[in-house]
């Protein structure tokens, strides 16, 4: 990355800047990615625009009718001096996934931000379709965002590989409503002084 993670205004600005509503088949596939990779507790980090404030929430709904956790739901602005505290919130969550959704301009800032400033993994996050674009993982820099995975608005997927982004047809399974997650037995780490 260069001498600091903030984006000049021009290039930010350029390209599309909304995150519309998550579809039904959306929000189904991003559940099943986040069942898929085994977690049970997530945090939500979203920017501010109706679209991603309603596909947060609905996600968030969800997943805790599947018996999954939501640790913290984290705002971010589209311009900030720096977006550290939101970052650093963000990341100190430690959830199992992280779950990303807003406009690519103020997203772009924000991991930027936490690439470089805290422990957050692009491998460990999935993000709406809005943020699935060359335009959004090219603010960033696709070959930052190894892993980073996440659903296309028609129940398709998206992951960023080698420095590119790849996009997958959705499957059929996209259409089946959600299985909730089988009980977990308690352990000693469930129990904190």
């Amino acid at each position: 990355m260069a001498a600091s993670p903030r984006l000049a205004a021009g290039i930010v600005q350029r390209g599309p800047g909304t995150a519309a509503a998550a579809t039904e088949a959306e929000l189904n596939r991003m559940a099943e990615l986040a069942l898929h990779r085994g977690a049970r507790s997530i945090a939500i980090g979203r920017g501010r625009s109706a679209g991603a404030t309603a596909a947060a929430a609905a996600f968030a709904r969800r997943w805790e009718s599947t018996g999954g956790i939501v640790l913290d739901v984290v705002t971010w602005p589209e311009q900030a001096a720096s977006w550290l505290r939101q970052a650093t919130r963000f990341a100190a969550a430690d959830p199992d996934l992280w779950v990303m959704a807003g406009p690519p301009g103020g997203w772009a800032q924000m991991t930027r931000r936490l690439l470089w400033s805290t422990s957050w993994e692009p491998a460990r996050t999935i993000a709406f379709a809005a943020l699935g674009t060359d335009h959004a993982s090219g603010l960033v820099g696709a070959g930052n965002l190894p892993g980073l995975a996440g659903a296309t608005a028609d129940g398709g997927t998206w992951t960023v590989r080698d420095g590119q982004l790849h996009r997958a047809a959705p499957a059929p399974s996209t259409k089946r409503p959600v299985q909730p997650l089988p009980p977990r037995e308690a352990s000693t780490s469930d129990y904190r002084a």
